[in-house]
């Protein structure tokens, strides 16, 4: 027997909650605004940090990534990469997957639009596709903007390593493309989290919170040593592989290993969020 929604002229459950109209919406919500302004700002925070504190490196004898930031623009992007990979980058991830489906709870709204009816796969759908587009946009904006005021401040020279050598612009810039691609996949695992957490919870605060703090957690257990090759499972241990396309020589091994850990988590908690939303008495 067909439902009231199958038999209803015109409907089809594959227009409804376009992604358009749902990117439009995320992309208005002042978290979106505030989040990209950070994101924007940092740069320039960084500019003026080395602007007043003079050439970074200068009190040790070893020389980092962050030791080379004034070298040229591709240097400058590369550091703000480094420094916010580990903590900064993992907040909008887990802004834009967490609280997606959590905040229409918290309105009271989430009910309304499975009432409209738009079928629970579909919503979760575009709510997450979305959600991603917007982690890859926070993602790539920053070294875009980084890079942008690097080259007015310091030039489009090569890119510095720490370990020796240069690599040119163009190929420097691949090699930051390289790495944004690697980061947002590695921050996969903390968006399946977020979303996950999303759809068990009406708590925007606590979905985000959550895959903060577990991503935390992750990263703090990478840290005990005792734990030897278990710590190969976890996806916090890959985050710095990236570090690999900052050298003369490509190397792949890490992030590919990165790569199939992050996926494999995120696939496993995205099946778990759908399958356990299909199943959920959603009240508010």
């Amino acid at each position: 027997m067909s439902t009231l929604a199958e038999r209803a002229e015109g409907y089809r459950a594959g227009r409804t909650l376009p992604l358009r109209v749902e990117l439009v919406r995320q992309l208005k919500r002042r978290r979106t605004l505030v989040m990209g302004g950070i994101l924007f700002a940092l740069p320039f925070i960084l500019l003026i940090a080395f602007q007043v504190g003079g050439e970074p490196g200068g009190g040790n004898n070893r020389v980092n990534l962050m030791d080379t930031a004034t070298a040229s623009g591709a240097n400058f992007a590369a550091v703000n990469l480094f420094a916010s990979a580990g903590f900064l980058l993992v907040i909008p991830v887990a802004l834009f997957c967490g609280d997606t489906v959590a905040s229409e709870a918290s309105w009271s709204s989430l009910r309304y639009l499975l009432a409209a009816p738009v079928p629970r796969a579909r919503l979760l759908w575009s709510k997450l596709t979305v959600g991603l587009t917007l982690s890859l946009g926070a993602l790539v904006l920053l070294p875009l903007v980084a890079l942008a005021v690097g080259m007015a401040a310091y030039g489009t020279g090569p890119l510095e390593l720490p370990t020796g050598g240069t690599l040119p612009f163009g190929t420097a810039a691949q090699r930051l493309a390289v790495t944004v691609a690697y980061i947002f996949v590695s921050q996969l695992v903390t968006a399946a989290l977020a979303f996950w957490l999303s759809t068990r919870t009406d708590a925007p605060l606590g979905a985000v919170g959550g895959a903060v703090g577990l991503t935390i957690i992750g990263s703090v257990l990478d840290e005990v040593t005792a734990l030897g090759d278990w710590r190969d499972f976890l996806p916090a241990h890959w985050q710095y592989a990236w570090l690999d396309a900052v050298r003369p020589q490509l190397e792949w091994s890490d992030m590919i290993q990165g790569t199939s850990l992050s996926i494999t988590y995120a696939l496993v908690l995205f099946a778990l969020a759908f399958r356990g939303f299909a199943r959920k008495d959603v009240v508010s």
